[in-house]
């Protein structure tokens, strides 16, 4: 595989892998659920605007999925009290919680297409999920370190 053809289909292939999960084990959660929560655990509250940029989808759309989301209990919705017309929306405890067993049943779901690897493809995959990590963080420039 070329360098340049690396990224391409590590991407497609986490994509692919999450699709597998989900269908696997029954869950007929939207994997937008989960990308918010998750974003909501990672970087604390946030205003729809801000969830729907990072997740690319419409303001109207995040409006919507956060209202499922609050309904369920997953999420919380409460003024900035910096600027009195703005909403932030933070994750709950059991928004927290749901978002943990989300990634066991994940994990699980997983494990067995993965029992074969030995030591060694572990190291490597460990360190591709360490840099693949690393250049998740916002301040990430991709520079080399």
């Amino acid at each position: 595989m070329n360098r340049s053809d690396v990224i391409p289909s590590l991407v497609l292939s986490g994509y692919a892998l999450g699709r597998i999960a989900a269908q696997d084990a029954g869950n007929d959660a939207p994997a937008a659920q989960w990308r918010v929560l998750s974003l909501l655990e990672q970087s604390g509250p946030r205003r729809v605007g801000e969830l729907a940029a990072a997740a690319r989808t419409t303001q109207p759309g995040m409006t919507r999925l956060i209202g499922v989301l609050e309904r369920d209990g997953l999420v919380l919705r409460s003024p900035v009290p910096e600027d009195s017309r703005a909403i932030a929306v933070d994750i709950t405890d059991e928004g927290a919680g749901a978002l943990s067993a989300w990634r066991r049943e994940f994990r699980d779901t997983l494990a067995p297409r993965f029992a074969d690897l030995g030591d060694d493809d572990w190291s490597i995959l460990t360190r591709a999920a360490e840099i693949l990590a690393a250049r998740i963080t916002p301040d990430s420039t991709g520079a080399s370190e």
